[in-house]
C-alpha cells in the first residue's frame, strides 16, 4: 500500500513531508511532448539546447514539476493553485527527489504546501508552492475503505 495514502488516512498535519524519487528518460520526455504538443527544440535538438548553454537536451520543466501530482493524487489533494520556479535544467537520466511539505492548514482543510526538487547531485532544480484542499474526515474514511478493499484503482499500491 502507498505509504503516502496510509499517512493521509491517519491525518496529515502542518510540517509533514512526503517524498518521492523518479529517474527521467528520453521516452518520458517524448510522451510528455506528444501529450502537451510542447515541441520546443531545447528538448529535441542538441544544437538548439547548446545555444542556451545546456550540455544536452533538457526535460520539460512541467514534466518534472508534475511529480507533485503523484503525491497529490495519493493524498487526494484538491489543487487550487501552483507556482513553479525552475532553477536548473534536468537532463535525461537524472534522478529527481521531490519533497512535498505541508506548510499551513486552515480550520476547514485549505492548505498550502511547498515542494523542493533536488537532483542526484543534491542540487536544487525546482521549487513549487501549492494551494489546495486536504481530505477531511469523510474523504479519509472513503480512502480507508478503498485501502481495506485493496485500493484497486491505485496503480501505486
Amino acid at each position: 500500500m502507498s505509504d503516502i495514502r496510509i499517512r493521509t488516512i491517519q491525518g496529515l498535519k502542518t510540517g509533514d513531508t512526503l517524498t518521492i524519487t523518479r529517474t527521467f528518460t528520453e521516452e518520458d520526455m517524448n510522451r510528455f511532448g506528444n501529450i502537451t504538443h510542447d515541441y520546443n527544440p531545447v528538448h529535441y535538438d542538441n544544437r538548439y539546447s547548446a545555444t542556451k548553454n545546456f550540455r544536452d537536451r533538457i526535460c520539460h520543466g512541467l514534466l518534472i514539476g508534475a511529480m507533485l501530482t503523484e503525491i497529490g493524487g495519493q493524498i487526494g489533494w484538491l489543487a487550487s493553485g501552483m507556482n513553479f520556479r525552475f532553477i536548473k535544467p534536468v537532463y535525461f537520466g537524472d534522478t529527481i527527489e521531490c519533497a512535498f511539505t505541508i506548510a499551513e492548514i486552515d480550520p476547514v482543510g485549505r492548505a498550502r504546501a511547498e515542494a523542493i526538487y533536488h537532483n542526484q547531485d543534491g542540487l536544487r532544480v525546482l521549487e513549487a508552492e501549492l494551494f489546495g484542499i486536504l481530505p477531511g474526515n469523510p474523504e479519509r474514511e472513503v480512502l480507508r475503505k478503498m485501502v481495506s478493499e485493496g485500493d484497486p484503482t491505485n496503480k501505486l499500491r
